[in-house]
């Protein structure tokens, strides 16, 4: 059984056994002693002991694991021996360098010693292995391509990625091994000229020991797949960023625009307030709407830059806490404004209105479709809602989704039904919106003049509201559509509107249950006319017998037969038999 030893190394707390501790504690005191009158010693221990704790750190899968000697092992291993680093690196800076048989590693880190910003594009640079102005050129472009979405990305990243601040940090920013050697080296150096020890990095001289290495076929073929993996994934991670992005910015300007007009009122703004029903302040509904989308945009977001940047420092659990009560809140306040939008047009009512129409039998009643200017000039139908002033400077709602049916009816004397429909949260809330629709007809000289249009006031919001106007016409009346009804007839009529789509235009008579066109001619009608007044006279005769055909009829005759065809039926007599078919049937004789 061994001693356990609780150490601090670097800030870090790490318990480790009596054998592993007294290992690492010779090692740091060689180390100590092999920079006694190095410049910058301090420095140079802080950021071993640093490193050497993040190594650790990665080698530890829970808070009780203990280190042991294995894993002080594997430590020194990587960052060396302090007695291959006790002579002067100039004498040699021509021969090989230490070799370590572990692959440098890269992470992701903002450059802040080359950064014009945040470092976010200098980090790129390192570790995607190109030089930083043409990061920052590609960052530019996209950033126009996508209308600035590439903004918000680059303050994620900003916010996001760790700063290099250690030499440690910013020798994997670079892919250099972090061992004693290259810390002491980069410490003398000083940090402004870390873009140009990533600039001597030998690339050849990597890529030859990698080519070195002994593998074997399978280890290839895996190292392949792998790669392909890992690549898709990047691609995934990049998809899921942009799409993040750009989703999340589109909801923060429709935030912006919504949330904030709410209280200056712009002119477009009677629009989304005709159509909220429910009396939740726009900016409220807008902010509640941002938060249920965007947050889990936001992680999805998070989720691609987790996936191309292994290093990416956590959000937090406070953070993750507070952005999950958000959403639920957000969530629940959501639910409870569409179940009240939904309930306050959960019902529809008809509210009719009888009128007496002075239209009798035999007379000629005009139809046409009248619009006011002030509001609109158009004279078709619609389901569509504007926003308008009337006669007295009042705001109210204007559509044109009127429909007309057309019915016959034996009384002398015509009516009009005009229907008023609007929806609301309960039938009495609904016939009080229908009532408050304001539609008028006019009847003058036998023409009728319906309005094209209904108004109601802005108080009662777009409910969906509508008129149906149904004319009860007498047997025996003539009606004359004008053109301009058409396309308030529904192109499916049902079986009791006998006005059909397309008969505008005409004059129709009123019949039972019918209408009838009585001018409806055509060119075709005119032709069959005229050949009622044409004769057909034609004689053939030759040796073989003889045809004949006129007004009377048909006549084939010849040595065997003679058939007559005409308007007292059909005779057919040949040498032995006569047959004859007429009103009283057919006769068959022989001779």
């Amino acid at each position: 059984m061994n001693k356990t030893v609780n150490i601090n190394l670097a800030g870090t707390f790490f318990h480790i056994d009596e054998d592993a501790y007294l290992k690492l504690q010779r090692y740091l005191e060689a180390i100590k002693r092999s920079f006694t009158d190095s410049q910058g010693r301090s420095e140079i221990l802080a950021d071993i002991e640093a490193r050497i704790a993040e190594l650790f750190h990665e080698r530890v899968t829970h808070d009780k694991q203990v280190i042991s000697s294995k894993e002080v092992e594997d430590v020194i291993s990587i960052m060396g021996q302090p007695e291959d680093y006790l002579v002067d690196d100039e004498i040699f800076e021509d021969e090989p360098q230490p070799q370590t048989r572990f692959k440098p590693n890269k992470k992701l880190y903002r450059d802040t010693s080359n950064s014009y910003i945040g470092g976010v594009a200098s980090g790129l640079s390192h570790y995607l292995g190109i030089d930083a102005v043409w990061v920052r050129l590609i960052w530019v472009l996209f950033t126009f391509v996508s209308f600035g979405a590439f903004i918000s990305i680059y303050i994620l990243f900003w916010i996001l990625v760790p700063e290099a601040t250690t030499t440690a940090e910013k020798l994997t920013m670079t892919g250099e091994p972090v061992n004693i050697s290259n810390i002491e080296k980069k410490i003398k150096k000083g940090f402004e000229d870390v873009s140009d020890t990533v600039k001597s990095v030998d690339y050849e001289k990597y890529g030859s020991k990698v080519k070195s290495t002994s593998k074997s076929f399978f280890d290839t073929i895996g190292d392949i797949i792998m790669f392909i993996l890992r690549l898709f994934a990047k691609f995934i991670g990049i998809i899921l960023i942009i799409f993040g992005a750009v989703t999340i910015l589109g909801l923060l300007i429709s935030l912006i625009s919504l949330g904030t007009s709410s209280f200056f009122h712009p002119w477009w703004m009677d629009y989304p307030d005709a159509l909220n029903t429910t009396g939740l302040p726009i900016w409220l509904g807008s902010l509640l709407v941002f938060f249920a989308i965007g947050i889990p945009l936001f992680f999805l977001l998070y989720l691609g830059l987790k996936i191309l940047i292994n290093n990416l420092n956590s959000i937090g659990k406070v953070a993750k806490f507070t952005l999950l009560g958000v959403w639920l809140i957000s969530i629940i306040g959501v639910i409870m404004f569409g179940v009240k939008q939904a309930s306050n047009q959960a019902l529809h009512t008809a509210v009719t209105q009888e009128n007496t129409l002075p239209i009798h039998k035999q007379d000629t009643l005009r139809i046409k479709m009248v619009t006011n200017t002030k509001f609109n000039r158009s004279n078709r139908k619609s389901t569509d809602f504007q926003i308008v002033y009337n006669d007295n400077d009042e705001k109210v709602i204007f559509t044109r989704d009127i429909s007309i049916m057309v019915r016959s009816t034996k009384d002398s004397i015509g009516s009009i039904h005009i229907e008023k429909i609007s929806k609301g949260q309960d039938y009495l809330d609904a016939e009080t919106r229908a009532e408050n629709i304001f539609y008028s007809y006019d009847l003058a000289n036998k023409e009728l003049s319906l309005n094209s249009y209904l108004l109601t006031d802005f108080e009662n919001k777009y409910r969906e509201q509508k008129v149906k106007i149904i004319l009860f016409i007498p047997e025996g009346t003539h009606a004359d559509f004008n053109r301009n009804t058409l396309t308030f007839f529904n192109h499916y009529s049902p079986p009791y509107n006998i006005m059909k789509y397309g008969k505008t235009n005409h004059i129709m008579k009123v019949l039972h249950d019918d209408l009838e066109c009585t001018d409806c001619f055509n060119d075709r009608d005119k032709n069959d006319d005229d050949d009622d007044d044409k004769v057909i006279d034609l004689n053939i005769n030759n040796e073989n017998g003889s045809l004949k055909i006129n007004s009377q009829g048909v006549k084939i005759k010849n040595d065997n037969v003679d058939i007559q065809i005409g308007s007292e039926g059909v005779k057919a007599k040949s040498n032995d038999v006569n047959v004859d078919i007429g009103e009283d049937g057919i006769n068959i004789t022989s001779d």
